[in-house]
């Protein structure tokens, strides 16, 4: 005769609910854990940032580092700047008056941009001993001076007149800013910085 035990049937005929209820336990866990489906193999390399730079193991080394990163701030900040982002620039060159100066001085022909060159050909004919070269060098420095006082004039103006029209409530000094746009007029286009951002003749 055999004996049953109570709870043996019961056992058994839990089991399969158990393992169930496990198997269900675990899928969630798991699903939970991640939050998302795997990823694709291609999807992970695409988000990697590639390897971390080691750390400096000598001073010298760090201080290269250093260089190399402040080299590159610099030139970040210079390429802004030459764009004319107000943020990169200094002081004399910030605020809209003055890039509205820049653009009416980039934008048309001074006679100034060439003072260099005259200077430079003045400066060669007094070195040349031949008295005739001589006054004509003079006559011709005298002669291009007066040439860049009327053209600077013209240019003031000119600079007046549209700062007041645009800003008329500008807390810039007038002084200043022509004096500032007579200044950018006297160099070679290509030396201006910022860099000129109006083509000649354009109109602003």
């Amino acid at each position: 005769m055999k004996l049953r035990l109570p709870g043996r049937r019961a056992d058994s005929a839990t089991t399969p609910d158990a393992q169930s209820d496990l198997t269900t336990q675990l899928a969630g866990s798991t699903a939970v854990g991640k939050g998302r489906p795997t990823p694709r193999r291609n999807e992970a390399q695409g988000r990697r940032s590639g390897p971390v730079p080691p750390p400096p193991t000598t001073r010298k080394e760090a201080y290269r580092r250093m260089r190399e990163q402040q080299a590159a701030g610099r030139g970040s900040a210079r390429e802004a700047a030459a764009r004319g982002d107000d943020s990169s620039l200094p002081a004399r060159d910030r605020g809209p008056e003055r890039r509205l100066v820049r653009d009416l001085v980039d934008a048309r022909r001074n006679a100034g941009s060439v003072f260099l060159v005259v200077a430079a050909l003045v400066l060669v004919g007094y070195f040349i001993p031949n008295p005739a070269v001589q006054s004509y060098t003079v006559f011709i420095w005298f002669a291009f001076f007066l040439v860049i006082i009327g053209d600077s004039v013209i240019l003031g103006r000119k600079i007046k007149k549209t700062v007041a029209e645009r800003f008329p409530n500008t807390t810039q000094r007038t002084r200043s800013l022509i004096w500032y746009g007579v200044s950018r007029a006297t160099m070679i286009r290509r030396w201006r910085f910022p860099k000129p951002q109006v083509a000649l003749g354009a109109e602003v």
